[in-house]
């Protein structure tokens, strides 16, 4: 993050101030490139001064900030451009940005012209800046969480499961062939190590986020590390549920990666992208989400889960035991 320096020059927005100086007028204009951003985003700002071609100015020049909480990334890059024969125009851009909600007010900017009667300043006007907050959740969502919308799933044709009930068959008959064939002509090996199984990807998700929830982080003040870790179980689950290893990519490529296993852009897609970018401003922008806010992200991670979570099919001797235990 980059260290912040006040800077206590003034600053300004899209006003202009005209002056006179000799009969020539000079005008003084300066503004961002927006009066709205969100926290993080990116904009330009400005200093234009339209001057006679004669007369010698002393231009500002602001380093790391323009305010508090308002911080310049790069410039200035200052251009010159002829407006007439006896006029031009000079502007400053500064590449800028802020990690701070908030209205802020900057300062009128001034240039100076020195001659034998002293120093006269042209001021521009104030400039205005609001930096918002980028909401986490729509407002109909905010009081209450709704049920996921199951997608519609078009009937199958018999023309579409034949091919596959044929496939199937032949599977099992070579595989039938195979085992008589080893059972034949190869004896069976005792005390063969049992394979390891291997439990769902679902079913480790789920035990990591009730760990996560028993730690009750961030109601300790650990909000950055409750997020981390949060991440961390959503990420290993989509490598042993989808094979995407996401744990060293950012979240705009972990979403892309997703994709390319088959994934659409429904209301799981749209969960998981959510908890990956509000836990980014938690992060990375020094975002402070309200109790509410992680109770959702927990719930968000949760439910994505559970709706993307590879089905078990039952064997049948796990079924005739079931129905021993239940006396059927």
């Amino acid at each position: 993050m980059m260290k912040k320096k006040i800077n206590r020059l003034p600053l300004f927005f899209f006003v202009f101030t005209a002056m006179t100086l000799s009969g020539q007028e000079i005008f003084v204009t300066a503004g961002f490139d927006t009066s709205r951003i969100f926290i993080g985003d990116q904009i330009n700002f400005s200093v234009t001064v339209q001057q006679p071609s004669g007369v010698p100015l002393s231009l500002p020049f602001f380093k790391d900030t323009l305010m508090k909480n308002i911080e310049i990334l790069s410039g200035p890059t200052f251009d010159t451009a002829a407006v007439s024969e006896k006029t031009i125009k000079i502007t400053g851009k500064y590449l800028v940005t802020s990690f701070d909600s908030g209205f802020y007010k900057v300062n009128p900017v001034f240039v100076e012209v020195r001659n034998n009667e002293g120093v006269k300043r042209f001021y521009s006007d104030y400039s205005v800046l609001e930096v918002a907050r980028v909401k986490m959740t729509p407002p109909d969502t905010v009081t209450r969480i709704f049920d996921i919308i199951e997608p519609y799933k078009a009937p199958l044709t018999l023309g579409e499961i034949l091919p596959w009930l044929l496939l199937g068959a032949l599977a099992v008959f070579i595989s039938f062939m195979i085992i008589r064939f080893v059972k034949k002509f190869r004896r069976v090996k005792k005390n063969v190590p049992v394979p390891k199984i291997v439990e769902p990807a679902h079913v480790i998700a789920f035990r990591e986020l009730g760990l996560l929830k028993d730690e009750k982080l961030w109601q300790a003040g650990e909000t950055k590390k409750y997020y981390t870790r949060l991440t961390e179980i959503l990420r290993r689950y989509l490598e042993n549920r989808f094979g995407v290893c996401s744990l060293e990519l950012t979240t705009s490529e972990t979403l892309e990666e997703l994709l390319k296993t088959g994934f659409r852009k429904d209301d799981s897609y749209n969960l998981l992208k959510s908890v990956l970018n509000g836990a980014d401003l938690v992060k990375f922008a020094k975002y402070r989400p309200e109790a509410s806010e992680n109770e959702l992200s927990f719930d968000n991670s949760w439910n994505f889960v559970s709706a993307t979570k590879k089905e078990e099919t039952v064997g049948e001797d796990v079924i005739t035991d079931n129905k021993k235990e239940a006396g059927l």
